[in-house]
């Protein structure tokens, strides 16, 4: 099958087109709308001081930063144990974060550790990531050769929701229509065993075409 032939196909199918992609849409736009529930997140950042970085030097050497970011990436590891973890559950009475969404970020230019907390309470996210802070860093000073890990801000409730990116979940059931409106077509299409053109047939029969037959439309034809 050309391209000109699918064309061909769409054309006289076009309501298919047009209908299974607003269907796979619509249903996703009213399942995204109607019963996915906002996801919240909050945010804290981590400033990670190592021990040779003396309170008397006014100056941080390039080896400084460098086993400063080292240690920002142990401690961004570090934050996703289970010591740190089971801690802030028992510090904060829960008995499990199911149903939270952690994540640790250590950027490899910087000595910044970013700690977010994805969940359904705006409230709650705030107080889980500020208490997973606390328990980061004091761990991390604890059972590494850190001067400090200190928080740069608390953590703010946050008023917005981060998620689900409904728009992105209709547009790709859009775009999820739009071929199996045309893996339709074209399957229908195969299963058609009508000569659909004379090419065709002088195709199948091996035979040339004399002449053609013209279609009439009228009164008792």
């Amino acid at each position: 099958m050309t391209l000109l032939d699918l064309l061909q196909l769409l054309k006289h199918k076009w309501f298919l087109v047009v209908l299974f992609p607003l269907l796979f849409a619509g249903l996703t736009a009213g399942y995204c709308w109607g019963f996915l529930s906002n996801d919240y997140t909050s945010s804290v950042s981590l400033y990670v001081l190592s021990k040779a970085e003396s309170e008397n030097s006014p100056t941080v050497t390039s080896g400084d930063m460098s086993a400063s970011q080292q240690l920002a990436n142990d401690i961004a590891v570090l934050a996703k144990s289970n010591r740190v973890i089971n801690a802030t559950i028992e510090t904060l009475g829960m008995t499990t974060f199911r149903g939270y969404k952690i994540e640790v970020t250590s950027a490899t230019t910087n000595r910044v550790i970013t700690l977010s907390v994805t969940g359904k309470k705006p409230e709650a996210v705030a107080q889980i990531v500020d208490e997973l802070a606390i328990q980061t860093a004091n761990t991390a000073v604890g059972i590494m050769d850190l001067k400090a890990v200190n928080i740069v801000d608390s953590a703010q409730i946050p008023t917005e929701p981060s998620g689900p990116n409904r728009v992105l979940y209709t547009g790709v059931a859009l775009l999820a229509g739009i071929f199996a409106a045309i893996a339709l077509i074209v399957f229908l299409d195969l299963l058609n065993t009508r000569v659909k053109n004379p090419e065709e047939a002088e195709e199948l029969l091996g035979l040339p075409i004399l002449g053609r037959m013209p279609a009439l439309k009228g009164k008792g034809n």
